[in-house]
């Protein structure tokens, strides 16, 4: 009977420590390292503002036990037209590629990447994409394990000269990133440049494009606005776009313990989609107001001026559903399914850029150790001085024009405050400030005069003789018009 008990209380502890034990040899294992290969810099806004943080993000999550390494500029060797068949073939465990580059292979995808078919953002294009991906690219994608797809920024015309119209454009040499966008250059009377966007300044310098059409992120990278001082926008709309994924080996998702898959399914999807997506379009946001604070004119062609634009480039979207028919697919019915999705997030807010943490500068550290505290100069009630005889003091009560707020009524008794010379407050003083004669408003305050320590009140405190200063205010010089609306 003991030895039955003794065996049943054995088991019974080792039943309840053993998630202990497993937590213990779980925690002890090696961690899962996996590869990351892209084809941008590591300095450019896709690495260091989306996959980075995407990566990290992961690692934490999983506790330490994913570690991803990041491999940026096609590190890992190949082209970046070979990315998809990097990470199917496991030389890399995720890549960030652009299925465009392999014209062809995924057609309903291109949906997005057609002429003035995508939204005017990128955060609208990327969630209605991981929609419309979800419901229609299941099979294009099948060899791989998707985490999220997104579309760039949208495509500007950058060129040389303004451009309001389509006459404008005509004979114009442009570079441009996709099939779709070569055709639309095309039934537009311009001449499409395909090239390296690596290539595209000196081909500017030696006049061999005069523009592009190309996303506002490229325009600080390759310092395009030093280049093309005229930048055409399209309101509502997009005249090019390009499609990417973010995608996963099969076998390397499926060999992850249940837990980390969950890791992994938890930064995929919408999520990871809407990061992608806010990043491109807060780049775009911060390249818009650098390039018009230079004075860069900006021109966004109001709707019905896109409508010459679209009509004018209808041949292309006609080709593609011809083509979506050869493959026995309902280009129309893809058509329709991307507009109604991006109607579904067109009130999406505007993603605004991350804040850093201020840090305290040497000067505004020094400047907080010799100027007085703001309370002091706004408190009724005097800094507390050490015990002295009582003295009436003959100082008027009367409150100080440098204050923001008139303060209560002083009792008499009370020490006059010293603060004779009131240091300038960091708020601005009302208007009525500058006119009250109280001679003890002086906004200029002595280095000297400094609170602390505090000297025995006088039986008459004097007050500077220096009569109150109104601030002269500052002319603000007006900042150049970001846009200028072109309703042809």
């Amino acid at each position: 009977m003991r030895l039955a008990r003794r065996t049943l209380l054995t088991s019974a502890l080792a039943a309840v420590a053993a998630p202990a034990v497993l937590r213990a040899a779980r925690a002890d294992a090696a961690p899962t390292t996996l590869k990351l290969h892209h084809f941008f810099s590591s300095v450019a806004g896709a690495h260091d503002r989306f996959l980075a943080p995407w990566a990290r993000k992961v690692e934490a999550e999983s506790g330490g036990r994913i570690r991803i390494e990041i491999f940026p500029s096609m590190e890992l060797g190949g082209a970046p037209a070979h990315l998809f068949d990097q990470v199917h073939d496991g030389l890399a465990d995720f890549v960030w590629a652009v299925p465009s580059h392999t014209p062809g292979r995924f057609p309903k995808i291109e949906a997005f990447e057609l002429p003035f078919v995508p939204a005017r953002r990128a955060l609208v294009n990327s969630k209605a994409l991981e929609d419309y991906a979800r419901a229609n690219l299941v099979d294009e994608f099948r060899e791989v394990h998707p985490i999220c797809f997104s579309c760039s920024d949208r495509g500007v015309l950058h060129a040389n000269r303004p451009v309001h119209t389509i006459e404008e454009i005509r004979d114009l040499r442009l570079h441009v990133q996709t099939k779709f966008a070569v055709e639309a250059v095309h039934w537009l009377g311009a001449i499409a440049v395909p090239m390296p966007s690596a290539q595209l300044p000196l081909a500017i310098a030696q006049h061999v494009v005069d523009g592009g059409i190309d996303p506002w992120d490229m325009v600080p990278t390759f310092k395009l606005n030093d280049l093309l001082k005229n930048h055409t926008e399209f309101s509502d709309s997009s005249l090019s776009t390009t499609t990417f994924v973010l995608a996963m080996n099969k076998g390397a998702y499926d060999k992850l313990p249940r837990d980390l898959k969950t890791v992994i399914d938890d930064n995929s999807g919408q999520p990871a989609a809407s990061s992608a997506g806010a990043m491109w379009d807060v780049q775009a946001a911060a390249v818009v107001d650098m390039v018009s604070g230079r004075g860069d004119p900006i021109t966004t062609l109001l709707p019905e001026a896109v409508a010459h634009w679209r009509k004018a480039t209808e041949p292309v979207i006609e080709a593609w559903l011809k083509d979506m028919k050869e493959h026995k697919v309902d280009g129309g019915k893809l058509l329709a399914n991307v507009r109604a999705l991006q109607a579904k997030y067109v009130n999406e807010p505007e993603p605004q850029p991350a804040q850093p943490a201020r840090t305290p500068q040497p000067d505004e550290t020094k400047a907080d150790a010799t100027t007085p505290p703001k309370v002091e100069a706004t408190s009724s009630t005097p800094p507390p001085t050490p015990p002295k005889p009582a003295v009436q003091p003959t100082v008027s009560a009367t409150t100080p024009a440098s204050q923001p707020t008139p303060a209560p009524t002083v009792a008499a008794p009370s020490p006059a405050p010293v603060v004779k010379p009131a240091a300038p407050m960091v708020q601005p003083a009302p208007a009525t400030a500058s006119v009250t004669p109280a001679p003890t408003a002086a906004p200029a305050a002595p280095p000297t005069a400094a609170p602390v320590p505090p000297p025995p009140p006088a039986p008459v405190a004097s007050p500077p003789a220096t009569p109150p200063v109104a601030a002269t205010p500052v002319p603000v010089r007006p900042p150049p018009p970001k846009t200028l609306d072109i309703p042809l």
